[in-house]
C-alpha cells in the first residue's frame, strides 16, 4: 500500500473512531439509548450520526442471540438492514486490516451477500470490486487460510485489492450512498 493511500486509510479510520466516540459520549451524557428505532428518531438524526444509530440498533439485535447465530439473525432482517449492517462490517475490517482481516474475522460468512447488498444501496463500483475479491478468495482459499492467524505470512493474494478499496472512496461515497438509502427506505429500519 502506498504511503498516501495508507495515510488516507489511517485518516478515515481515525475519523470513524472520533465520530463514534463523539456520538456515544454525547448520547451517554444527554440521553438514554432509544429502545426502539422510530421514524421520528431517524428523521431527527443528522447525517453525521445516522449510520451509528442504525448500526447500534442492528448490532443490539445481532447480539441478542449468540455469535454462532449472528448470520441466522441477520438473514431474518429486511434486505435494507442486512445491507447497512454487512457494509458496516466490511468497512470496519478492510479499513483496519485489509481484505485479509475481513475474511479472517468473519470466516467469509458475508462475502457472497456483499455484492448484491452493495448494489442495493447504489455502490456499484464497490460491488464490482467485491465480486473480484471474492473470486480470488474462493480460488486461493487454501493458500490464504493455510497460515492464517489474523495476519498473513508471505504474499497474500487479497492484498492487491486493499489500495483499490481505498481509492474507490474517491469515486463513490459509500457513506453518503448509505445515508441516502436509509433516508429513502426508513420504513425498513423502524422497529415494530
Amino acid at each position: 500500500m502506498s504511503a498516501i493511500k495508507y495515510l488516507k486509510a489511517i485518516i478515515f479510520l481515525t475519523l470513524m473512531i472520533v465520530l463514534a466516540a463523539k456520538f456515544f459520549l454525547k448520547r451517554k451524557k444527554t440521553e438514554k439509548k432509544p429502545q426502539k428505532l422510530t421514524a421520528e428518531i431517524i428523521d431527527a438524526t443528522p447525517d453525521s450520526e445516522l449510520l451509528f444509530i442504525i448500526n447500534d440498533n442492528l448490532s443490539d439485535k445481532a447480539s441478542k442471540g449468540n455469535y454462532a447465530k449472528e448470520v441466522e439473525i441477520m438473514l431474518s432482517w429486511t434486505k435494507s438492514q442486512q445491507a447497512i449492517y454487512v457494509i458496516w462490517c466490511l468497512e470496519a475490517e478492510v479499513n483496519n486490516g485489509g481484505f485479509n482481516q475481513f475474511y479472517f474475522n468473519s470466516n467469509g460468512k458475508y462475502h457472497k451477500l456483499l455484492p448484491d447488498l452493495l448494489r442495493l444501496v447504489g455502490a456499484v463500483k464497490f460491488a464490482n470490486l467485491i465480486e473480484r475479491v471474492n473470486l480470488v478468495y474462493e480460488k486461493e482459499n487454501n493458500i490464504i487460510t493455510k497460515e492464517w492467524e489474523g495476519t498473513f505470512k508471505g504474499e497474500n493474494p487479497l492484498n492487491k485489492f486493499d489500495d483499490e478499496f481505498q481509492t474507490l472512496y474517491d469515486e463513490e461515497s459509500l457513506f453518503q450512498l448509505q445515508i441516502d438509502y436509509i433516508r429513502q427506505h426508513k420504513q425498513d429500519f423502524i422497529d415494530k
